[in-house]
Order: C-alpha cells, then structure tokens, then sequence
C-alpha cells in the first residue's frame, strides 16, 4: 500500500515563505544600524568575572549574569521533550531499539568510541569554569554517544525505566530552579550565588545540565525514529 503524500497548501508555503522573508528583513535590518564602536557588554562581563565564580566568560553569562535565560532554555527543551514523549506510538518502557542489526565493525567502533566520548564530555564539562566547554557541548557529546549506541543495535539499559528517563530528563532544570530559589531566600535575589560557594554551585548546575541535556537528546532522536516505522508497519497492515 502506497503511502500518502503529505504537502502543505500553496498559501500556507506562500505565507511561510513571506514571514521568514519578513524576520530576515528586520534581523539584516537591525545589524545595519549597529553602531560602528558599540563595545556591547563585553567589557562589562570582564570587569566582574572575578565575582562571577567561573573564569570563562561565556559560562559566566550563561550561569551567573543572565542565568534565567538558560534556566528558561532548558525548561522548553524539557517541555519539548515531554511533549515528542507523549506522542510517540510506542510506549516509553518498551523502548525499541532504532537499529536491529549491526554490522559487526560498526558494533565494535561504537564500543571504542562510546567509553572515549563519554570522556570528552567530562573534560568539557570541566573545561567549561575556564575555557570553551560547559553542560551544552558536553551534553551534546553524551548524547550523540547514546545515538550511536542505538544507531548500533545497543538497546535502552535494564535501569532506564520510564521514572527513570523522565527523572533524568527533569532534574537538570530541578536542580537550576532549587539553586536559583535557594540563592533567592538566602541572597534576596534570584540566582544571585555567594561569591564563596558560586564556582561549586555552578559547577553542580551545569552537572546535572549535562545528564538531563544528553538524556533529551537521545531521547528525542529515538522516540522520533522509532514510531515512523511504527506507523508505516500499521499502515501495511491495514490497521
């Protein structure tokens, strides 16, 4: 049984293709009348990096200068996540493998590679206090180690319940609102950390940023693989 083409109406396309048009006007637009000597926030940021906790100056914007913009970014990425869960055919405690059978280099390469990727991950975990890293890239890592692990036939670990996955989804953006609440009662502020304890607090953050980032990767990866096939097979079969 053939499957269906879907395509969208010539005027939705058309009215698609207008608003994109219509926001890269106006972003073009808004870089062309940046002053020529605007220095931006840059020197700002340098001036107290020191009170920040961190000694990178991206980690400090992320984390500590604009931290509620990171905590928001990581809430719609839970709610994305949890949204892609819930429409997934497949039911997330039995989470399918995407790959039934891999060919055996491919087998043994992502077993060399996945132990060395989970590495990087840490070292850019911990590079991110004082170079380019941080929870993003690191998490990125992780999760793309997953993928492959699934990619290679590998299933979802015993332990992985669906509690599980949703915790681990969850608790990076937990533990940010328990740091930003927690500073809030005892600093007056929200997410304004204590100068002596800001590096470890930030450092806890970005940690479980890590695991909850990777989590949805992957996540998101499997759950919009695995229903695809799903649906197709239900399609052939005349369900």
């Amino acid at each position: 049984m053939a499957e269906p083409e879907l395509r969208s109406p010539l005027a939705v396309r058309a009215a698609a293709l207008a608003i994109s048009g219509g926001v890269g006007a106006l972003l073009i637009r808004a870089l062309l009348v940046l002053p020529k000597d605007e220095a931006g926030l840059a020197p700002l940021v340098k001036a107290n990096l020191d009170a920040s906790g961190v000694k990178n100056p991206v980690t400090a914007v992320l984390l500590n200068f604009r931290g509620y913009d990171t905590m928001l970014e990581i809430a719609v990425l839970v709610l994305a996540t949890i949204g892609v869960l819930s429409l997934t055919i497949a039911h997330s405690d039995k989470w399918p493998t995407v790959a039934e059978h891999a060919a055996p280099a491919l087998s043994a390469l992502a077993r060399f590679l996945a132990p060395a990727m989970v590495l990087v991950s840490g070292y850019l975990l911990w590079a991110g206090e004082h170079a380019p890293g941080g929870a993003f890239q690191a998490g990125s890592v992780l999760g793309a180690a997953g993928i492959l692990l699934a990619l290679s036939g590998y299933a979802r670990p015993a332990g992985m319940t669906g509690f599980a996955l949703r915790a681990a989804i969850t608790v990076g953006f937990i533990v940010f609102l328990a740091a930003a609440i927690g500073d809030m009662l005892i600093e007056g502020a929200l997410l304004e950390y204590p100068a002596d304890h800001a590096k470890t607090i930030m450092l806890a953050i970005e940690a479980w940023l890590t695991v909850s980032i990777a989590v949805i990767l992957a996540s998101l990866f499997i759950s919009s693989a695995s229903p695809v096939e799903e649906l197709r097979r239900r399609i052939r079969g005349g369900r």
